[in-house]
């Protein structure tokens, strides 16, 4: 018995009835022999952790532009947030924590520059429409490795599709096949609400005087809230018979009120919208320059070899980081100096 075969069996000794099993995965896209040493969800996050996607999040914004502080989170640290969160859960309710890990990391890999201002303006400019859940699935079943995609696992793979809601509602008829990807989507609100709300106080948008005091009851910090999130989450999955991943009705309603508060107080305010329109100039900028030269965006494939340049271009404008973005903006658009000797 390999040591990849004894951890299956570990799986199906402790985890819950209802809890992913490595070993009854439903496979994937193309069908490779599994190791000696990890199993099939451990080998996913690994490729996730590897690929170039995963590093480029650490210079793509979460909320503001380009922020210049050291201490404001980026699409990386919101990612390692998510993860910890839904691992924290996943562990307590004996879920497989390989998958939800797997699923955290890899959720947001097709994020745009500029945050969700990104998203909404190539979302207004690519024929085909945009989300960035979608790009991320496209980003690890096709970009990754020269085209080759990272090959992962059904189960990994719908967990990314659907994780999302936007200011939809969490739990839904519709939910995702496994309770570890129902982990991920209500760890990812847990996550942004909060630290989204640190950041925006720590930028001056808002002040801790503004914030309702009905979100006292979830927690009068940060660390707080999210206890008493993840508390709810845990103990109200649980008397379900974990048949569902769920908040209680109290704890859910608080949630959703936070995330309509910074909506209309941080991602809708003034101050974002400023930074918005500035986006969205650089990006349609950036977006026409490079559907008049698509061979600048993969210098070494012939122009003739070029297929759809709109699709082309929207996966490079996507995965582009806010510095890149500004980088060849300025390469591009403004006068740049010159020295004569």
């Amino acid at each position: 018995m390999t040591i990849r075969e004894q951890t299956e069996e570990i799986e199906r000794r402790i985890l819950h009835p209802n809890a992913c099993l490595s070993s009854e995965s439903r496979g994937r896209l193309k069908k490779e022999r599994e190791g000696e040493i990890r199993t099939c969800f451990q080998r996913d996050r690994d490729r996730i952790i590897h690929s170039k996607a995963f590093r480029r999040l650490k210079h793509k914004t979460q909320v503001f532009l380009a922020p210049k502080g050291d201490h404001y989170r980026t699409r990386l640290t919101h990612t390692l947030e998510v993860s910890q969160i839904a691992r924290t859960i996943s562990r307590a309710l004996r879920l497989n924590e390989d998958l939800t890990e797997a699923i955290a990391l890899g959720h947001d890999l097709g994020h745009t520059p500029f945050g969700h201002a990104g998203e909404d303006i190539l979302r207004e400019i690519y024929p085909g429409g945009f989300n960035h859940y979608e790009q991320s699935l496209r980003v690890v079943d096709v970009l990754e490795k020269n085209g080759q995609g990272l090959n992962l696992t059904h189960e990994v793979r719908e967990g990314i599709l659907r994780h999302s809601k936007g200011r939809g509602e969490i739990f839904t008829s519709t939910e995702a096949e496994t309770l570890e990807a129902q982990v991920v989507r209500v760890s990812d609100v847990i996550a942004y609400v909060n630290h989204d709300l640190d950041d925006a106080m720590r930028a001056g948008v808002i002040k801790k005087s503004h914030i309702p005091p009905e979100f006292l009851r979830l927690g009068d910090s940060h660390a707080k809230r999210i206890d008493t999130m993840v508390k709810d989450v845990i103990y109200t999955s649980l008397s379900t018979g974990l048949r569902h991943i769920r908040m209680s009705q109290e704890v859910k309603g608080l949630t959703y009120a936070l995330r309509d508060f910074l909506y209309e107080n941080v991602y809708e305010s003034e101050v974002a919208k400023r930074e918005f329109t500035k986006a969205r100039k650089i990006l349609h900028d950036l977006y026409n320059y490079y559907l008049k030269h698509p061979e600048e965006v993969f210098r070494e494939f012939p122009k003739e070899d070029i297929g759809d340049k709109e699709r082309l271009v929207c996966d490079f404008i996507a995965g582009m980081t806010d510095r890149f973005a500004l980088m060849m903006y300025e390469r591009l658009f403004l006068p740049q100096p010159w020295m004569v000797f």
